[in-house]
């Protein structure tokens, strides 16, 4: 028996949309009026609206005649996300041996645990070494264990970022992640965070807000044993200046005098005793999937390399009640990406065929935070080595008439030339990045391929005549906000443009002689080992 399925009148009406609109821009609109739909719920992972969404674009990657690269023959390549939460509150104490109980830290006062994706259960006891922002930029000047060994040590840090850093390395290094991996690189066995030691660094959360949400869910892709991936030594809490004070005793006041400083001057502190922690994670499984096609190259001498193009399928789902509606749709975020990739699909499978070989990847948790890219970039259809390049399409704002472009990346590798031209192929010039603050470049999917060392671009509709308003008018009123629906003024035909530009670059990119490669010296490149960079 089938089950009921209600669908909003608006998706039955398609004769009158293609009797409005060109064919190509109805069929953008078809594929966004239904991913968007009050049906789908938001397309939140998990959820069995994320799923039919997935099912959609493997049958628009089947109409398109792409080889499917997902799992047992399908497109649906599986993603074991993971959701996973603090199991209670943990104890902190210092010192203590086997006669003596130590100094127990107050949960909520001194300290507030962190889950461990890695492991159900973490218990470890070590000496602490406060070691500054706890950094590796050597290119910036930074280096805080140019000074101590933390070998077998906890380092306990400030969070933030230095003043005079771009936008985009700070945010690169402003995450707990970073801090991780560089403990872990010299050997040391957690990390343990500070809060408002510096209340005024860029990106220090307080220990108010780290209090707020110390036991919410997070969600990463997990390994066969349902514990979840992560990045270097496990981050095991973050101390209030209170617990910080009893942890470092008397070497307290010097270290807060010299943090207090404009720029940061600490030396290597030492605890007054090992920190004993004890925490526990509990793990629910999630199950997703990524949608993979694959458009092969004619090229003999160049079987393996291959282009991707990425845009992310899930958005928030349902939540609190904006004027009434509790659906947060995804319209513009991403659904038009999911159908420009589809339509780009098309048009590649109708052209002469590439060179070399293209991806077509529809991935699950970008909102999770680029989770599905990053289970796509550990566990590819083809070896990491040979993807060339990554052309990410997120969130086109094509409520206007774009002017001119914007691409995110595109000055780090020769992929800047082959923009150019495709931007100039469809009547509009690049412009800089108008916003460097949000440091965009680091906040979608393609940045999961630079990690890997690979050439990436994230092209966006710029600011010049009615753009500024409408990207600003986006952002404060309908970002992750229900109103990003199909109520919006969106210009079919720029979503054409859209594609087409994509399309020129990635088309180039497949038949270009030499595949892409990291401007010398480009710090990203040069951090993450892509080719030429150094």
């Amino acid at each position: 028996m089938l089950r009921s399925f209600a669908v909003p009148l608006f998706l039955l009406s398609t004769s009158s949309i293609a009797q409005t609109l060109p064919a190509d821009q109805a069929a953008m609109k078809s594929h966004v009026m239904f991913l968007a739909s009050d049906a789908m719920k938001g397309r939140d992972v998990g959820s069995p609206e994320f799923d039919i969404a997935a099912q959609y674009v493997a049958a628009q990657f089947y109409a398109a005649g792409l080889t499917p690269m997902g799992d047992d023959g399908g497109y649906l390549q599986t993603v074991p996300l993971t959701g996973y939460k603090l199991d209670g509150q943990g104890r902190f104490t210092i010192g203590g041996d086997g006669g003596n109980a130590g100094q127990a830290l107050v949960f909520g006062k001194d300290y507030a645990p962190s889950a461990n994706p890695a492991a159900r259960h973490t218990t470890l006891t070590a000496p602490v070494v406060f070691v500054g922002y706890g950094l590796e930029a050597p290119s910036y000047g930074l280096n805080d264990y140019a000074r101590t060994d933390v070998r077998g040590k906890i380092v306990a840090y400030v969070g933030g970022t230095p003043a005079g850093l771009p936008s985009e390395v700070a945010a690169t290094f402003g995450s707990a992640a970073a801090r991780q991996s560089a403990a872990a690189r010299h050997g040391a066995v957690g990390v343990i965070a500070i809060a408002d030691l510096r209340p005024a660094a860029r990106g220090a959360p307080s220990f108010a807000s780290v209090m707020k949400s110390y036991a919410a869910k997070r969600i990463t892709w997990a390994h066969p044993d349902g514990t979840g991936s992560s990045t270097g030594v496990p981050l095991l809490g973050t101390l209030s200046p209170a617990g910080a004070a009893k942890l470092f005793g008397a070497r307290w006041p010097a270290l807060t005098k010299g943090a207090a400083r404009k720029v940061l001057k600490t030396r290597p502190t030492m605890s007054v005793g090992a920190l004993s922690v004890a925490t526990g994670t509990t793990f629910r499984a999630i199950p997703s999937a990524n949608v993979v096609g694959m458009l092969r190259g004619s090229d003999p001498s160049l079987p393996n390399e291959t282009v991707v193009l990425s845009a992310h399928l899930d958005h928030v789902g349902v939540g609190p009640a904006v004027d009434g509606d509790t659906i947060y749709n995804g319209a513009l975020d991403d659904a038009i990406g999911i159908a420009s990739l589809i339509e780009a699909a098309k048009r590649f499978k109708t052209a002469p065929p590439p060179k070399r070989n293209i991806i077509f990847l529809a991935v699950t948790a970008e909102e999770k935070g680029l989770i599905g890219s990053d289970y796509f970039a550990n566990h590819p259809p083809v070896p990491v080595r040979d993807i060339v390049a990554d052309v990410n399409l997120d969130m086109p704002i094509l409520t206007y008439r774009f002017e001119d472009m914007v691409a995110f990346g595109g000055d780090r590798s020769t992929l800047g030339p082959i923009i150019a031209r495709a931007v100039a192929g469809i009547g509009v010039g690049l412009s800089p990045d108008p916003m460097p603050e949000q440091a965009i470049f680091v906040r979608s999917d393609h940045y999961r391929f630079v990690q890997k060392g690979v050439p990436s671009v994230f092209l966006w509709p710029g600011y010049k005549g009615p753009g500024k308003a409408a990207v600003e008018t986006f952002m404060a009123q309908c970002y992750h906000k229900p109103c990003d629906d199909l109520r919006q003024p969106i210009q079919w035909d720029q979503g054409v443009r859209f594609v087409d530009a994509n399309y020129r670059i990635a088309r180039e990119i497949a038949d270009a002689p030499q595949r892409p490669v990291w401007n010398k010296g480009d710090y990203f490149g040069l951090l993450y080992g892509g080719p030429m960079a150094r």
